[in-house]
């Protein structure tokens, strides 16, 4: 499979939670609340006569002002369970529409300020997410 299809498969399962926009590659100028699905590291051959590769990535979260509590209680949303949670989201078709083999949400880090266009300071936090595929 390719990068670009998993990356699509992993934004298209975050699209099920209301309210949150997605983007399957770095925007130019994002508009929060979204989730941006950014590649970090292959590893190929993972499985005998060169099969399974495992594919890292980083959903980065942007909830709003760093100073809003409504942006702190946003993201707290999205690390718990329940409708908004990106964890059950990214989750929900284990194949990533037939792109991969099977897909994790395996943690939560980085929760803080992120400045963006350098006047704006946001909440985010990064979700570390592994898929399996060809």
């Amino acid at each position: 499979m390719s990068l670009t299809a998993i990356r699509q498969g992993i934004a298209t399962n975050l699209a099920t939670i209301s309210g949150l926009r997605v983007a399957a590659e770095i925007p130019d100028n994002p508009n929060p609340p979204i989730a941006v699905v950014m590649p970090n590291t292959i590893t190929y051959d993972e499985a005998f006569g060169r099969g399974t590769s495992q594919y890292n990535f980083t959903v980065t979260v942007i909830v709003g002002r760093a100073s809003d509590r409504i942006a702190q209680r946003k993201l707290n949303d999205y690390a718990s369970p329940g409708a908004q949670s990106v964890k059950a989201a990214i989750e929900s078709d284990k194949t990533l529409g037939g792109t991969a083999f099977d897909v994790r949400c395996e943690s939560l880090s980085n929760i803080g300020a992120v400045s963006l266009g350098g006047e704006t300071t946001y909440l985010a936090a990064d979700f570390v997410v592994t898929a399996y595929a060809l």
